[in-house]
């Protein structure tokens, strides 16, 4: 390390800092990844109209600022890429009422709560989907793909519903995207005898330990890392999950347990 110090005339702390990537404060994380949430949404939206989302969702932001996270997210193309469905709330799909908000669960498989995020690899975008139990915070399904297709999220809750086996009674929570509206996602939880829950229109509040993780997941994994592909990216991110964050990852709301220890304790 010495070596290519001199090489580049960099002192130690130079070359730390620069190995280490910089992370943004909690309300530049929240403010770009709702940016990026907005964006993927409508793909159909300009700067302009995602700056007026954010400052009417209660962000202080200009247009040059979206502007130029933008372009460093890489989400002007998105708009021009044909085969990306969106998680559009304006279909004409049944929707739910939000029963999350009355519950305070008290054990597992209780309530569970539902989200998909979008990742920037190097040359492609991809998503993530992932079912967790609300008591513990633990991830209980997940499926990374190329789409937004509803395939997606059926595969995530596929996971969670073979390794929780829920008993009659569970309250499945999520937004009102087209991809946890769809036949196929709410006939599935309906087999269960899962009662179907769903935010309010325009409130993320709504699934606010979906939102956590996700700010967790990004913050902790996702921009820590430059994944060259989609198989990298399932391998860091299927790691991050399985094995640091159910496993070892501290909650302050858990009593600074991790989610399996938290339901480990909670069983006893």
């Amino acid at each position: 390390m010495n070596a290519l110090c001199e090489m580049t005339g960099m002192n130690r702390a130079g070359f730390y800092r620069w190995r280490t990537p910089r992370q943004g404060t909690p309300v530049d994380m929240e403010l770009r990844d709702q940016m990026q949430k907005v964006a993927l949404e409508a793909p159909a939206y300009g700067y302009r109209i995602i700056t007026s989302e954010l400052q009417q969702g209660g962000f202080v932001v200009n247009h040059k600022r979206v502007l130029r996270m933008i372009r460093e997210d890489n989400l002007l193309c998105v708009g021009r890429r044909s085969f990306v469905v969106t998680t559009d709330s304006r279909h004409s799909l049944p929707i739910y009422a939000n029963l999350a908000r009355e519950i305070k669960p008290t054990a597992i498989n209780q309530l569970w709560v539902a989200d998909i995020t979008y990742i920037r690899l190097r040359t492609e975008f991809v998503y993530l989907a992932v079912v967790l139990d609300a008591f513990s915070r633990r991830v209980i399904g997940w499926a990374l793909g190329r789409t937004l297709e509803a395939e997606l999220t059926v595969t995530a809750l596929r996971m969670a519903l073979l390794e929780r086996q829920p008993a009659p009674g569970l309250v499945h929570h999520s937004d009102r995207g087209v991809q946890y509206a769809a036949h196929g996602y709410t006939e599935m939880l309906k087999q269960h005898n899962a009662t179907i829950s769903m935010s309010r229109k325009g409130n993320p509040y709504d699934n606010a330990k979906a939102e956590s993780f996700m700010k967790t997941l990004k913050s902790e994994e996702v921009y820590r890392n430059e994944y060259r592909d989609f198989h990298e990216a399932h391998a860091g991110i299927g790691e991050f999950l399985e094995r640091v964050y159910n496993q070892k990852r501290l909650h302050s709301a858990l009593g600074y347990l991790s989610p399996a220890e938290f339901e480990n304790g909670a069983a006893q």
